[in-house]
């Protein structure tokens, strides 16, 4: 007897194939754009003090470096929180520690605007970064946990597509609201913006049950003596924070070759942030057309190390500065994600604390990476400090090279 087409229809629906491809579906749905908005808010939250430094100062009776300390703070505290957060990951239901972290970061946001001292404020923006360390190695040991392993550099993309867009417009939004309403406007946005995200969370995140089975079968700091994973893990800290170190440079760099206002400076570099948000969105493409993340990462140190030497060591034409600014945003883009799958596969049960360590030794490289860059800038101009950046890209690149070296003799064994 033959089926109509009702009744085909109605067999392939009830096929457990697509059953269970419907199913990653409606989990990609549910999980990619929650974890995109709560990157985004952490990317907002971090960089949008760039461009209230002065009310901050005025409002807690401080100079604008005094100021500073609110970002060295969250900064220092995110460096050294990320390891711990990131081995209990691995050890408890990340979807609650995902809500957990969200509850504190909001919590936080309004506690600032309430605080008497710059001291006291300091210390909450402390409690702002162990937040930030929940959130962002979590986030992406969810997608490795969840999405499957083929898709999972275009997920990664998509959701680091929310901190770009967090990085690129939360300035924008702070100066703005800060202008029209006051310094506390950009900390209660943030935090009602968190709490929302926090709420409905707690519907959408899918269930995570195998935390008991991870405890059982994680290695705590065993993972130190695996070269596979250290290899790639020291690359990515190295070439992605000097990646990040020179672009704090450029606005810099553009304002002694080309005589740049802030207004100009402003214009010139989103160019960078107009490379990083196609870099995310190609992460997914790249990784299918050459098969292997490793591969992926080679490209992307060498087009990383080619835009910034020639950025910084060459007075180029304005056009050509801005396409290297582009480039350099997009090998960023494309290569954070890939990245991340790699030491997310590789890591196996550990893979939270392995990738929040990955977002500490990152912030180390920028605090070495900055000061030393920046005197040289000062004292000897911009080929000056390629010098110092060249150091952190000639580790990531001789790692990355020598790990896909590795990894193709192991596939060829």
């Amino acid at each position: 007897m033959r089926l109509g087409a009702s009744g085909r229809n109605r067999k392939q629906k009830d096929h457990p194939a697509v059953m269970i491809s419907t199913g990653r579906q409606s989990a990609d749905r549910r999980l990619l754009p929650l974890l995109a908005v709560t990157v985004f808010f952490v990317g907002a939250t971090e960089f949008m003090l760039s461009s209230m430094l002065a009310p901050l100062a005025d409002a807690f009776d401080t100079t604008p470096a005094g100021a500073a300390w609110l970002i060295s703070g969250y900064a220092v505290a995110y460096a050294i929180a990320a390891p711990v957060f990131g081995w209990l990951s691995d050890r408890v239901d990340r979807g609650r520690l995902l809500l957990a972290g969200l509850l504190l970061f909001a919590l936080d946001g309004l506690a600032i605007v309430l605080a008497p001292t710059l001291g006291v404020a300091v210390a909450l923006r402390i409690f702002g970064g162990i937040a930030s360390a929940i959130l962002i190695p979590t986030s992406f040991a969810l997608i490795a946990e969840v999405i499957p392993r083929d898709r999972q550099a275009g997920a990664m993309g998509l959701v680091m597509l929310g901190m770009t867009a967090g990085i690129a417009f939360g300035p924008a939004m702070a100066g703005i609201a800060t202008d029209l309403i006051g310094w506390v406007a950009p900390f209660v946005i943030t935090a009602a913006g968190c709490a929302m995200v926090f709420v409905i969370g707690r519907r959408r995140l899918p269930g995570h049950a195998p935390a008991a089975a991870r405890r059982a079968e994680g290695t705590g700091w065993s993972w130190l003596r695996s070269p596979s994973i250290l290899r790639p893990l020291i690359a990515k800290g190295a070439w992605n924070g000097t990646g990040v170190a020179a672009f704090l440079l450029s606005g810099e760099v553009l304002r002694l070759r080309y005589g740049f206002g802030p207004a100009a400076v402003g214009v010139s570099v989103a160019a960078f942030g107009l490379g990083l948000g196609l870099g995310n969105l190609s992460a997914g493409r790249l990784r299918r057309l050459f098969g292997r993340e490793e591969l992926v990462l080679v490209l992307v140190t060498l087009v990383l190390a080619l835009a910034i030497t020639l950025f910084m060591a060459w007075s180029l034409p304005l056009w050509a500065a801005l396409l290297c600014l582009a480039a350099w945003g997009a090998a960023l883009g494309t290569g954070a994600p890939a990245a991340t799958v790699v030491l997310a596969t590789r890591a196996g049960p550990d893979k939270a604390m392995v990738l929040a360590v990955a977002e500490t030794l990152n912030n180390v490289a920028i605090l070495a990476a900055v000061p030393l860059a920046t005197t040289r800038l000062a004292e000897t101009g911009p080929a000056g400090a390629m010098i110092v950046l060249a150091a952190g890209l000639s580790v990531g690149m001789v790692l990355t090279l020598a790990d896909f070296r590795w990894r193709r003799s192991a596939s060829a064994g």
